[in-house]
């Protein structure tokens, strides 16, 4: 993760937190180790006001559930012709352990769809459904 940083911020110089910052990282890490324990943190939820809808819905997505673009659509009563941009507003999301796009990325319900994490889409559902 330290080289994707590092990749992805040449020109940033990467420095360890203070206190406060550890413990966030230690809840996001638990979190992603033990899925049932949630992850309550104060989110800057940057984006359009309908990026935000979307994501709020996102994070009441229980643990472990899975929900397909057109039904997170239907959740946040978008109407027929913005359902297509309910996709564009899952790959704005950046926090993407604290808004769990990972639940709701999927063409159905039984199918999971592309992501920008790739392979690890499928292991946090793996963990999601272990726990």
């Amino acid at each position: 993760m330290a080289r994707e940083l590092q990749d992805r911020f040449p020109l940033a110089g990467l420095i360890g937190g203070d206190n406060e910052f550890e413990q966030s990282v230690a809840k996001v890490l638990g979190s992603v180790e033990a899925p049932v324990i949630g992850l309550d943190l104060p989110l800057d939820m940057d984006g359009t006001a309908f990026q935000q809808r979307v994501g709020q819905t996102l994070r009441q997505i229980r643990v472990g559930e899975k929900v397909s673009y057109s039904e997170t659509a239907q959740r946040i009563g978008a109407p027929k012709e913005e359902r297509r941009a309910v996709t564009g507003a899952y790959v704005a999301k950046t926090l993407v352990v604290a808004i769990p796009c990972h639940r709701g990325c999927v063409r159905s319900v039984n199918g999971l769809s592309g992501y920008c994490w790739g392979e690890r889409k499928a292991e946090l559902l793996r963990r999601e459904r272990k726990a």
